[in-house]
């Protein structure tokens, strides 16, 4: 069990996607918002080290977000 513990695994969750110039990237600031292509009723997208492993539902508590 000891070296299960060693391992890395890089979890994200893609929510959506979008298409912007590089002069508009390079411009972005912390907490800049940028609009996707998806909704909220849309599928969230579980990848585990750049892999596509799950997809689920998208849910909103209060200022939580998960997916399901």
């Amino acid at each position: 069990m000891a070296k299960l513990d060693d391992v890395a695994v890089d979890i994200s969750v893609v929510l959506g996607t979008t298409s912007m110039p590089m002069h508009q990237v390079l411009r972005l600031g912390r907490g800049a918002i940028s609009e996707l292509d998806a909704s909220e009723d849309d599928e969230g997208r579980i990848r585990a080290n750049n892999l596509p492993v799950a997809r689920g539902t998208v849910v909103v508590s209060g200022t939580r977000i998960a997916v399901e």
